[in-house]
């Protein structure tokens, strides 16, 4: 509930992205929740307390990550020693640069790690203090195909036989009900795609398609079985073809479509790729970054999970292979991408990154938009979308206030 008393402030002089367009408006903001302006003239014949100039630029949602696995030295399957540090240095971090909630990610690991780290990554607010959101973890694995494992450790792979009893011993049911937003699972793997319903039934995450060899038939009854998302598409996944397009052929499906994860970092997906993909399904976007530890960092060897990679020259890979293993990119990077890989619109791009994701979290009523009683977190952005900046819970977040450190 907003306490009418507290101060309200006024941003003017730009263009704040509502109801799908860029409209030439104020946007006001009291006790951390955006609020709708009549109220405040008429019933409580108020005027702003403070008064922000945009000077021109555009008012947008702040960005939201559904996949980063790490980010300045830090890792979330990796740190676990250390993971409370992991967790505040990248939230602070992945604030300034304009992610105002995301979803920590996991790759494949042993049941005692997601014991450990599970507790520390599940859903806490957005401040100052805190950083970014985090609106639950993303479990990326080990129920995956071991042909399509990219860059998760074969060894931690598992399948489903017993059910939803393989997901308890593996996560713990109660910590996938706390402190988990979705899980990624191969839905061909065995046990798993009879297990789908019944895990959404049991625990209420979402589940996401990916890291599979899925024939278009089982990805259907996948969907059919509330799977709502496919990670990363296009990457480790059945290639398209044109009698079986696998996963991918989701985007064509005449019935509902899932939402989609695309990482525009011009390495994953081919820009092309990404202009097929949105054109088929442009209300399914979600830019990911599928960041990793070496995220703001030099180039050099790091970690995901147990996995030591090469980073250079914006590229990451399994050390001494050609295997992809995450990005550096952030999404801010991703958002101006995509509109040079697809000739989108600055609305396209934003919501992409705002109210698509919000959407497939099922959070869009306070996270991804700037609607009355949303949550005011967001960006000032100039016309080339650059962040300018930022603002949590209606404060704003700077490098004078908001302090990270690098684990070098």
């Amino acid at each position: 509930m907003t306490d009418t008393s507290s101060p309200i402030t006024q941003f003017y002089n730009c263009r704040v992205l509502r109801d799908h367009a860029l409209v030439e408006d104020c946007l006001y903001i009291q006790s951390g929740k955006i609020i709708d302006p009549a109220k405040m003239f008429w019933d409580e014949q108020r005027i702003p307390d403070v008064r922000i100039d945009c000077k021109g630029g555009i008012v947008s949602p702040g960005y939201i990550d559904l996949q980063i696995n790490g980010a300045y030295g830090y890792d979330f399957s990796n740190d676990t020693g250390v993971i409370e540090e992991a967790v505040s240095n990248i939230s602070k971090g992945l604030l300034l640069q304009g992610c105002t909630a995301y979803c920590p990610t996991t790759v494949s690991s042993r049941p005692e790690v997601y014991h450990k780290v599970l507790a520390h990554l599940g859903p806490r607010a957005g401040s100052i203090e805190n950083g970014a959101a985090i609106l639950g973890a993303h479990v990326e694995g080990p129920f995956i195909s071991p042909q399509k494992k990219g860059a998760h450790e074969l060894a931690t792979l598992r399948t489903a036989k017993r059910g939803l009893a393989d997901f308890d011993e593996c996560y713990g049911l109660d910590n996938l009900r706390k402190y988990v937003a979705y899980v990624t699972v191969a839905p061909e793997v065995e046990g798993v795609l009879d297990a789908i319903p019944e895990l959404i039934a049991a625990t209420g995450v979402n589940v996401s398609s990916g890291h599979s060899n899925a024939t278009t038939a089982t990805a259907n009854r996948a969907q059919r079985g509330g799977a709502n998302m496919i990670t990363h598409l296009f990457n480790a996944m059945h290639a398209f073809h044109q009698r079986d397009p696998g996963i991918i052929g989701l985007l064509g499906a005449p019935e509902s479509r899932p939402f989609y994860g695309l990482i525009c970092d011009g390495i994953h997906v081919h820009p092309h790729s990404v202009m097929i993909a949105y054109y088929a399904h442009p209300a399914g976007a979600c830019l990911v970054t599928d960041a990793m530890s070496a995220q703001c960092l030099p180039d050099g060897c790091y970690k995901l999970g147990e996995m030591d990679v090469d980073v250079h020259d914006g590229h990451v890979y399994i050390k001494d292979t050609s295997t992809i293993a995450g990005s550096i990119i952030s999404l801010a990077e991703c958002v101006r991408n995509f509109i040079k890989f697809t000739g989108a619109s600055q609305v396209e791009a934003l919501e992409n990154a705002t109210l698509h994701p919000a959407q497939m979290l099922g959070i869009e009523g306070t996270k991804g938009s700037l609607a009355f009683g949303a949550d005011a977190d967001l960006l000032i952005l100039d016309n080339d979308l650059n962040v300018q900046r930022v603002f949590i819970a209606g404060a704003e977040a700077t490098e004078e206030n908001v302090k990270i450190s690098k684990k070098l």
